[in-house]
């Protein structure tokens, strides 16, 4: 119970400070460049999952048996 108790005083003691971090110009600078980062990490992701879902089904398709 303890443990749940201290991992909400923590992220809500991190919200508090990412709030009082974004109001300042550095911070919003900061928070921009992580979102930009994550964004293009995402993409990334979704580039590779449809490139390799194209791989499997053209594979599929090409050992699927003609009628």
């Amino acid at each position: 119970m303890k443990s749940i108790l201290w991992f909400t005083v923590g992220v809500a003691a991190g919200f508090v400070v990412a709030h009082r971090v974004n109001q300042t110009k550095q911070g919003r600078d900061f928070f921009s460049s992580v979102d930009a980062k994550a964004r293009a990490f995402g993409q990334a992701i979704a580039e590779g999952y449809h490139e390799r879902d194209a791989e499997l089904r053209g594979a599929a398709a090409d050992a699927a048996p003609s009628n």
